[in-house]
């Protein structure tokens, strides 16, 4: 995995950290965290399903794949709808494991690549979820 990806990957992490943390340090309200975590957490949510959509339209294949990669977008969607609701934050998180499953059994790339991808994913999916749980703790 280039260094690169590595980076924007982490870099991408944040939001998740620093929304919950505002908070804790009186720079937000909880009001104005939850609505910036649950509006990035979605945002970046229906970013994953472009790689299925660009796995399926790169290789060919107009099946499912190029349906199931509109859900990530579709669920975030729904979830900024119902922002106001802490479930979200639950349905966010395990919507990220979901498609990190996904990711790992249905993308056609070189094993090397897959590997090195999934590895990368589930060290920022741990975080993110883990982000998610000490939001659902500040809102509980």
């Amino acid at each position: 995995m280039p260094y690169s990806a590595l980076g924007l990957g982490i870099a991408g992490l944040i939001p998740f950290i620093a929304m919950p943390l505002a908070y804790q340090l009186n720079l937000l309200s909880i009001s104005e965290s939850a609505t910036y975590f649950v509006q990035y957490s979605a945002v970046l949510l229906s970013f994953f399903g472009g790689v299925h959509w660009w796995d399926a339209i790169s290789n060919q294949r107009y099946d499912k794949q190029m349906y199931i990669a509109m859900l990530p977008t579709i669920v975030g969607w729904l979830c900024l709808v119902f922002a106001s609701d802490v479930k979200v934050l639950g349905v966010l998180s395990i919507s990220y494991v979901a498609v990190l499953l996904y990711d790992k059994f249905t993308l056609s790339l070189p094993k090397d690549q897959i590997v090195s991808y999934i590895g990368l994913r589930m060290g920022l999916t741990t975080v993110a979820v883990i982000s998610h749980a000490w939001m659902i703790l500040l809102l509980s």
